[in-house]
């Protein structure tokens, strides 16, 4: 099958390591991500997948990592949680607080904040305490948040995990509008279909070790899927 020829890197990791005192979280993982990617990180619970997106995000220490400029000025990259952090404030205070610790001047922060919160179909409870969200609304605004800082590269970690279909929905297609967006996208996710429908490659985790790393429709190929991943995708494929 043709491939279309990869774009510049973004971010790369050789031989990385990251270590919790006797800990070995990473393990040699070796691997670039380029631009316009979307990139599925699956796996068993506590295989890696957070803290190898921590380590591409850089907040956790490690080693082998390293950042290439995008355009000649720094990378800049914006994480979205599992369960997204919002403080004891208005949305709309939540998306321009984000904005001020980037350093964005304060003339541009009130009407991208709002513009953000439009594409994520919040501009009207823009005066709401982002506490008072429900679930679903949460997430929109933790995206919304990470957006308006108009970011090379977005890490989110299991966004969907605690939402009902609904919001989950919702949540998948705003992903995927802001990939079209031209963002590049790295995600975990226990949930395949997911990994599916959003991501064109998609890396295996066990015991901190990247086992697979293919595009998508070879990494859950029902015929010849990855010898690494066999026993997991056993677990979740009806093929199988």
């Amino acid at each position: 099958m043709r491939r279309e020829p990869l774009t510049e890197p973004l971010l790369t990791l050789v031989d990385a390591q990251v270590r919790f005192g006797s800990v070995h979280a990473i393990r040699g993982v070796t691997l670039t991500l380029h631009r316009g990617e979307r990139l599925a990180l699956v796996g068993a619970n506590g295989a890696g997948k957070t803290t190898l997106l921590r380590l591409l995000h850089g907040l956790v220490p490690g080693s082998g990592r390293q950042a290439h400029p995008v355009d000649g000025r720094p990378l800049v990259a914006a994480m979205l949680f599992q369960r997204p952090f919002l403080l004891h404030l208005s949305v709309f205070r939540n998306v321009t607080l984000s904005l001020w610790l980037r350093g964005v001047p304060a003339a541009e922060r009130p009407e991208r904040a709002m513009q953000a919160l439009q594409r994520v179909g919040l501009a009207d409870l823009a005066q709401r305490s982002a506490r008072a969200l429900s679930g679903g609304q949460q997430q929109r605004l933790a995206l919304a948040r990470a957006w308006a800082l108009q970011p090379d590269v977005m890490f989110l970690d299991e966004p969907t995990a605690s939402l009902d279909p609904s919001a989950k929905r919702e949540v998948e297609q705003l992903v995927a509008d802001l990939a079209a967006d031209g963002v590049t996208v790295v995600m975990s996710t226990h949930n395949l279909g997911q990994a599916k429908r959003l991501c064109t490659r998609v890396a295996y985790l066990e015991q901190g070790r990247v086992l697979a790393d293919l595009p998508v429709d070879l990494f859950f190929d029902p015929v010849n899927p990855p010898a690494a991943a066999a026993a997991f995708l056993k677990g979740e494929l009806p093929w199988q």
